[in-house]
C-alpha cells in the first residue's frame, strides 16, 4: 500500500470502562505496568500510566467513553451559545422588558388621565 496515498489506520483495541477502572486500581495498589499490559494485551505500559494520571485528576469519571465526533448544535447550524452569550441575551431581553412596563404604568398612572 505505501506509495498508493491510502490512509493506512491501526486498528485501536477499545476497552471497556470497568476493564479500565480495575487495571487502573490494581496500578495504584502497586502492580506494574508492564505486568498488567501483558495480562489484559494493552500496547503499552504508558497505556496504563495515561489511564491512571487521568483517573488521578478526574476520578472514575475520566475513564468513562467520551462522546465522539462534533457536540450538536442548539440551531440552525450555529454552534451552541457560550454562558456569557446567553446571559448577555437574556439581560438584553429583560432591559426590553423592564423599558415596556415603564412605558406602560407610565400610561395607566392617574396622573395621566
Amino acid at each position: 500500500m505505501r506509495g498508493s496515498g491510502a490512509l493506512v489506520t491501526r486498528d485501536r483495541k477499545q476497552y471497556d470502562f470497568e476493564t479500565k477502572l480495575e487495571i487502573v486500581r490494581r496500578h495504584v495498589r502497586g502492580e506494574s505496568g508492564r505486568a498488567l499490559c501483558e495480562e489484559y494485551g494493552l500496547p503499552s505500559p504508558g497505556t496504563v500510566a495515561n489511564w491512571t494520571s487521568i483517573f488521578r485528576r478526574d476520578g472514575e469519571d475520566g475513564l468513562r467513553p467520551k462522546p465522539r465526533g462534533r457536540p450538536p448544535t442548539t440551531r440552525e447550524g450555529s454552534p451552541p451559545e457560550s454562558e456569557i452569550e446567553t446571559l448577555r441575551r437574556d439581560n438584553e431581553r429583560l432591559r426590553a422588558e423592564v423599558a415596556y412596563l415603564g412605558k406602560l404604568r407610565a400610561l395607566r398612572s392617574p396622573e395621566r388621565r
